[in-house]
Parts: structure tokens; sequence; C-alpha cells
């Protein structure tokens, strides 16, 4: 099941640029590992989805996972061949907009090196740079 909002105030939204870096980021919230956007971009419900199934499986679905970003801009494409004009196209998914330093995912109740590997697995999935980064306890 993708994410995607039940309700927005606009049904289309206009793209603007993302900052280019940033490398300052907020501490973890909810777990003791996370992983952290290098790069800003846009990241669709569908890699989001594919990072989830794949840091569950290499987890063997112990410990906690949190998404902490949310898919909530559409994406609009007009079809393939279609002449110019006659406004802007549907909707075809939903993406977040992720500015860099930004946590994305975190995890708590596993150790270090099977966090470390769902991390770098889920790292995959996405279009942008990341890194790890573990709490300080």
């Amino acid at each position: 099941m993708l994410l995607r909002p039940r309700q927005t105030k606009f049904t289309k939204y206009m793209r603007n640029k993302l900052p280019k870096s940033n490398n300052h980021f907020r501490p973890l919230q909810f777990g003791r590992f996370g992983l952290v956007a290098k790069e800003s971009g846009f990241i669709s419900a569908r890699s989001l989805e594919a990072c989830r199934m794949a840091m569950n499986r290499h987890l063997k679905r112990k410990g906690k996972i949190w998404i902490c970003v949310f898919p909530d801009f559409p994406m609009c494409a007009k079809p393939i061949e279609s002449r110019m004009g006659k406004g802007k196209g549907s909707v075809e998914y939903w993406a977040c907009r992720v500015k860099p330093g930004r946590i994305m995912f975190e995890v708590d109740g596993v150790n270090v090196d099977d966090a470390r590997k769902a991390m770098t697995l889920a790292a995959a999935k996405l279009p942008i740079k990341c890194k790890f980064v573990e709490r300080n306890i």
C-alpha cells in the first residue's frame, strides 16, 4: 500500500528548486539509528515502500522502524507524444521533498551491524545520497 494524503488544498502544485547542500541535521527523535539525506531531491512513495520492505526483510521484523518523511507532493506528467498546451498533466504519483540533513528513517531494537546493513539496503533504493547515523548515549 503506497503512502498518499487523503486530501490536499490544491490538486496540483508547482515544483520549486530545492537547496543544494546543508551539513546540519536534527538529532534522532525516536530510534537509536537513522538514515540522513546528504543531498536534496524528490523521493516517490514507491521508493519509500521499497526501502521499508528491504529493511523489514533484513531485520526479519525485529525492532521498530519509523518513516520520518511523508509523500505529500503530487508529481504531474503529461502523456508521451502529446502536443504543447492544454494545461498541466494529471497526477502520476506522490513524492516527498527532502532537503539535505533530513532524517528519513529511524530504527531501534536491533544491534548496530544489523541496523547499518538494513540502512545500506534502504539507501540503495533511494535516488539521493544518504549516510548512517547513530545516537550518542
